[in-house]
């Protein structure tokens, strides 16, 4: 990584490069003098939406030299933005927080890297690392895994693959999928802690902490909206017979067959396959 040349009070041309910008995700007042002056400097700006980007822009008096990049831009899209950056500034956002995270930039960075392009990032607002922060769910280690998938089965498979992670896990969320996502947790984890934050740094921040069927309920009763951050705390050693094991069965039978709801259900709760294979066939059957 370069020293990125910028300073508050500069002024005059960035050194050419890739600089990768991190904006609000709420509250405009996230955003950096760092990040201003850049974004000020740079000779283009390469966002998702030009019209989010124009107007965080508008609002901090910076003239607009736009050019789109999302995770739908074309090999050649990204390869004239390689070729600028090796003469000129361009800087890298999203909508908003920081790019790359769960946000396009990936390929654009790797490849402007093997083409020994200069490439300096500019900290910010992140979500996932304020969600967090407002939790209060053990944060010494965790696991950002991005956003859950849309279909019922692949959530459960995505969750229960992370079942033996023993730290804080960190997805983003959308609105109308946060009660089909937490009813899904309630099913495979049925006690451990969980922690929805949504608007954060805006008016109405929130951060609700509580067993995913509580919140499932919560948000069911009142409907959510805006972005949000699901965390789900690290597995905790429970008494022997605590875990309802017919009940998770159950849940995983309604797709799966007696093998598959035996191996997701054991390595959900560290329970004996065997036992619950023999248990599932039971209940298949019944």
């Amino acid at each position: 990584m370069t020293t990125d040349p910028s300073t508050t009070g500069q002024s005059g041309p960035l050194d050419p490069g890739l600089y990768i910008v991190a904006t609000p995700i709420g509250n405009l007042g996230d955003i950096t003098v760092r990040a201003m002056d850049v974004l000020r400097r740079s000779d283009v700006i390469a966002c998702e939406d030009t019209r989010v980007t124009g107007k965080l822009l508008k609002h901090l008096g910076i003239p607009a030299r736009l050019a789109r990049y999302d995770d739908h831009a074309s090999d050649a899209a990204r390869a004239r933005l390689i070729e600028q950056a090796q003469h000129q500034a361009v800087a890298l956002v999203s909508d908003a927080g920081t790019p790359l995270i769960s946000d396009p930039g990936y390929r654009l960075v790797r490849e402007a890297r093997a083409a020994g392009v200069a490439i300096t990032t500019i900290p910010g607002a992140c979500a996932a690392i304020a969600g967090l922060t407002l939790a209060g769910l053990p944060n010494d280690r965790f696991l950002f895994a991005g956003f859950l998938p849309v279909k019922d089965k692949a959530r459960t498979d995505t969750l229960t693959g992370l079942a033996q992670v023993e730290a804080t896990l960190i997805f983003y969320e959308t609105a109308p999928r946060l009660e089909r996502s937490l009813r899904a947790i309630a099913e495979i984890w049925p006690t451990r802690e969980v922690a929805i934050a949504r608007e954060l740094t805006k008016l109405h921040e929130e951060c609700r902490r509580g067993c995913a069927s509580e919140l499932a309920e919560h948000y069911a009763a009142h409907p959510p909206k805006g972005e949000i951050v699901l965390m789900i705390g690290p597995p905790v050693a429970e008494a022997p017979g605590e875990v309802d094991a017919d009940s998770l069965l159950r849940a995983a039978l309604m797709d799966m067959s007696p093998a598959k709801a035996a191996g997701t259900v054991a390595k959900a709760t560290g329970l004996d396959r065997a036992a619950l294979y023999a248990r599932a066939v039971e209940l298949k059957g019944a």
